[in-house]
């Protein structure tokens, strides 16, 4: 076998003594590198590494059981929130069993925090009694799937302000009432990571993919945090 030269020698030494223990440095701290989710929605750079980023509104509604749903509801909880109407006949079935889908696969303790929010346009027709009849036909869990309701012109304004999603009364519209399609997801803090086609199954699984994500981010703010 040919004798290693000069130079790589010192290629050799150089990984063994520079490279090497680096790549245990880094395993041994844990400080992996993993793409963090965008934050959506106006934001002020207060200084260096310092922003100020959009958080959703504090609202007042009432849930499928007539009690009133309220921001303090939400406060540390994340959000996947959607809206709807309950004589859609376009998209909203889908949307709905998307959701139901999304509950099933998120019925495990590492999710107890995840709470499924869906604002009705259609207030006037949409009582708490027509919510609950439409959520038992989604078998929506109670306690984690909300289906509110409200003034009509808050449930608007909200879907507006809080989640730029169009949520209004339009004569022009299928069925009376122009709603997105969007689900959006919504951090403990309020803030909006992501939105996701509710009618298409890969944007679904897209959400599934990216709430996973944010809850190893909360984790590694934490740990860094607790430094």
């Amino acid at each position: 076998m040919k004798p290693l030269g000069r130079t790589a020698k010192y290629l050799v030494l150089a990984f063994f003594f520079l490279v090497l223990p680096a790549i245990f440095l880094l395993l041994g701290t844990g400080e992996h590198s993993f793409k963090t989710l965008p934050y959506y929605g106006p934001r002020e750079a207060n200084a260096p590494g310092d922003t100020t980023y959009f958080t959703v509104p504090e609202f007042a509604f009432v849930d499928q059981d007539g009690q009133p749903f309220t921001q303090a509801d939400v406060d540390g909880k994340i959000r996947i929130v959607d809206f709807f109407f309950t004589r859609c006949t376009t998209i909203c079935p889908r949307m709905g069993a998307q959701m139901q889908q999304l509950q099933l696969r998120l019925d495990d303790p590492a999710y107890d925090d995840v709470l499924f929010l869906s604002h009705t346009v259609d207030p006037e027709h949409d009582t708490p009694e027509v919510l609950k009849e439409y959520a038992g036909r989604l078998e929506a869990d109670p306690n984690r799937w909300k289906f509110l309701t409200g003034a009509k012109a808050d449930i608007y304004l909200h879907g507006a302000d809080g989640y730029f999603l169009a949520s209004r009364e339009d004569v022009m519209a299928p069925d009376g009432f122009l709603h997105s399609e969007m689900f959006v997801l919504v951090d403990r803090e309020g803030h909006i990571r992501g939105y996701y086609d509710g009618t298409k199954t890969e944007e679904v699984d897209e959400l599934l993919s990216d709430l996973k994500m944010l809850l190893k981010e909360e984790k590694v703010r934490a740990k860094q945090q607790a430094r």
